[in-house]
């Protein structure tokens, strides 16, 4: 769960810098528009999503002009058809055209990212396996990509570096053992999930024996995942890592791991097709 504070802070900077990224100090473009005339129109979407990131396109607004009012016709997680209406506008039409792309581009990447989880989601609807997303976000998107990923369905695994161990290969190699890096992880952040990297079952029953929290399997093959699960036997959660789409999910599942991570939900990124338009 992303602390809302932190989202908050994130969205109105990231938000910000879009804005400065596109408007620079002004939109001469706009200024060939009278400064007293009113605009109204809609945003609509070309193809079928899952909405993501209403909260970003209204804070575009805000920043380029409160005064501006819009009227939703779908809330985040819904999904929508295409040809559909996502949002109504009315305002300044000089504020309309400069924040019609910084909206437009928060709005089509997050419905993206959403509308990819729900696809991977919906695969294993019928089992208890929770989908995880990565560190494997675009960058300075790390928090937006995250919100979205809840509202295709799917889940957040750690959301950066400092609020849970990933202890892996080169940890290991650097503390000496499985076991010593999980001690020292305990030292060093007592309540801090622990999960350890493992590439075959000898490590895994180390990193049983050290207490982890979680235990990744990376790359292993479904017969050595069925037999983690047996000799787990909920000792600890298992995540499946590594290499993992569409094709090679759903027997994944089957094994009876707890968690599959996959990077493609926030890196292999295709845009919503939307289109604003003005009345």
């Amino acid at each position: 769960m992303i602390p809302a504070d932190l989202l908050r802070q994130s969205r109105v900077d990231s938000v910000a810098y879009s804005l400065r990224e596109d408007v620079g100090d002004g939109d001469i473009t706009a200024r060939l528009i009278p400064a007293d005339k009113t605009g109204r129109g809609r945003v609509i979407t070309r193809e079928s999503a899952v909405l993501a990131g209403r909260d970003w396109v209204e804070e575009v607004f805000r920043q380029v002009d409160p005064a501006v009012t819009l009227t939703w016709f779908a809330s985040d997680g819904d999904r929508i058809s295409a040809d559909s209406v996502v949002f109504q506008f009315e305002g300044a039409a000089r504020s309309l055209l400069t924040a019609e792309r910084a909206a437009l581009n928060w709005l089509q990447t997050l419905s993206g990212t959403a509308t990819a989880c729900a696809e991977y989601a919906d695969r294993v609807a019928h089992t208890d396996v929770r989908l995880l997303d990565t560190r494997k976000t675009l960058p300075g998107l790390r928090l937006a990509q995250k919100y979205a990923v809840t509202c295709g369905g799917c889940f957040n695994h750690r959301l950066g570096l400092w609020d849970a161990f990933l202890i892996k290969e080169n940890h290991i190699a650097a503390c000496g053992s499985i076991a010593a890096a999980v001690t020292e992880a305990r030292s060093i952040a007592p309540g801090r999930p622990v999960e350890v990297e493992t590439e075959n079952l000898d490590e895994l029953d180390q990193a049983l024996n050290a207490g982890a929290d979680i235990i990744m399997l990376d790359e292993f093959t479904l017969s050595d995942m069925k037999h983690a699960v047996a000799i787990t036997a909920g000792k600890a959660r298992l995540e499946a890592s590594g290499g993992i789409n569409a094709d090679t999910l759903v027997p994944i599942a089957a094994t009876g791991v707890d968690y599959i991570s996959i990077g493609a939900l926030t890196k292999d990124l295709k845009a919503i097709d939307l289109s604003m338009r003005l009345d």
